[in-house]
Formats: structure tokens, C-alpha cells, sequence
């Protein structure tokens, strides 16, 4: 079942294994550095595809980010 906070925790997560700011992020995405702070923290969703981008710039399944599985690998 899908969570804002699970969301938000592992982009949090996946972010810091990157060592990437969430200005790096928010340049990535092309959007405010706030709007990544609020998806962090749960309280903001994305789109479609941005969700594509963040899985695909950290090679994880969008599965994964959106706590539908524990396996972070893509298919």
C-alpha cells in the first residue's frame, strides 16, 4: 500500500547514498528545493514523471520508491 512517508523516506535515503543535496535533486527534477523537502517529509507527492526520472537517475524500481516492494532493483 502506498504511503507518502515510506515515499519520502527512501527518496530521502536514496538521495543521501548519492550524496546529493536536495538542490542537486530539485535540479534534477526541475522544481524548487522546497518541493523536495515536502516529498521528504511527506507531505507532497510527484508526478508520474518525475517519479521516472528520481527511479531511473538512482537505477531503483519505481516499485521500490513507492513502497509497493522491498526490492530496490528494476526489472
Amino acid at each position: 500500500m502506498f504511503s507518502r512517508e515510506q515515499f519520502g523516506q527512501r527518496l530521502y535515503e536514496m538521495r543521501k547514498k548519492n550524496h546529493e543535496t536536495q538542490a542537486d535533486l530539485a535540479a534534477l527534477l526541475e522544481c524548487v528545493k522546497s518541493h523536495i523537502s515536502e516529498m521528504e517529509s511527506g507531505k507532497k507527492i510527484t508526478t508520474a514523471e518525475k517519479i521516472v526520472l528520481i527511479c531511473e537517475h538512482y537505477h531503483i524500481s519505481s516499485d521500490y520508491l513507492l513502497g509497493l516492494s522491498d526490492d530496490p532493483s528494476p526489472r
